[in-house]
């Protein structure tokens, strides 16, 4: 996708049409459905792709957030098949699903690399942290090939798949991984230091195709509206790769009612526009 205008506008919501409805309002250029494992029901799969064809409608560019759990276990992409067969087949198999509808409709599937694991969780499933991640960077791969241009692998707060260590972003980019960037994820993954989330960001930028705008105070996974936490956007907002999709995914009082994130795309509206003027003078 080429994002054109530096401040487009990206709204997320499940598949509930109140909420469709409520986000649609303001004309987004990007809209993230945030999905669950109801939604791969075969009345839930029903439901989501007809509000598909009913945003697609009305904006330019789609991506499909994968389940975050499965009868309320999380859909790590680690997950060991001989440990946990049936999460790992509901995991692989509703990511590929996607892939295959984000082909179809000219969207992007976005998978998560890891979420936030305990290392303890981590390692009933595998021997080491490093056989955990070979494990991670094997199912992308293969979940890559389904359709290269149409998925995108996001960054956790865990040592499996996470951005803020160069050597890890070494491997990822020596795997030319598609990349979502969430903000806030790799904020908490470097213990809240600007500078260290400024080098991951000019580290992958090229690779990266889609972010997450959120703020943190970078302690744990709180998704505050943008300048509530510790992110400098001054500095973040210089770093976003121009060609890439981009969504605020910020925690609602409501879920029927966006505000806090027309209110995080207010306030990084006024920081461009601030910086502009400072160019023209």
């Amino acid at each position: 996708m080429n994002g054109g205008t530096v401040m487009q506008l990206g709204l997320k919501a499940s598949t509930n049409k109140d909420q469709i409805d409520d986000r649609l309002q303001y004309h987004p250029d990007v809209f993230e459905f945030h999905l669950t494992d109801q939604d791969f029901t075969t009345d839930g799969w029903e439901h989501f792709l007809k509000m598909v064809s009913y945003v697609s409608d009305q904006v330019p560019h789609i991506v499909f957030h994968h389940p975050m759990k499965w009868h309320d276990q999380r859909c790590e992409l680690y997950t060991n098949p001989s440990v946990n067969p049936e999460l790992y087949e509901f995991v692989i198999q509703s990511a590929a699903r996607l892939i295959k509808l984000a082909a179809q409709t000219n969207s992007y599937a976005l998978v998560h690399g890891a979420y936030k694991s305990a290392i303890s969780n981590i390692t009933t499933q595998w021997p080491t942290i490093a056989a955990a991640q070979d494990a991670v960077f094997n199912e992308m791969e293969r979940l890559r090939e389904i359709a290269p241009e149409h998925v995108v692998f996001e960054n956790g707060i865990s040592p499996v798949y996470g951005y803020g260590d160069p050597e890890l972003e070494n491997r990822i980019i020596q795997a030319n991984l598609p990349l979502a960037f969430d903000i806030s994820h790799a904020f908490i993954a470097v213990h809240a230091d600007n500078d260290a989330l400024i080098e991951s960001l000019r580290h992958l930028k090229l690779q990266v195709k889609h972010y997450h705008l959120v703020d943190s105070m970078g302690q744990d996974h709180d998704s505050l509206p943008l300048g509530k936490g510790l992110v400098d956007w001054q500095r973040v907002v210089n770093e976003l790769n121009p060609t890439a999709s981009r969504i605020y995914e910020i925690n609602l009082a409501d879920q029927r009612h966006c505000q806090e994130m027309m209110a995080s795309h207010q306030y990084l509206t006024q920081i461009v526009a601030e910086k502009n003027n400072q160019t023209l003078v």
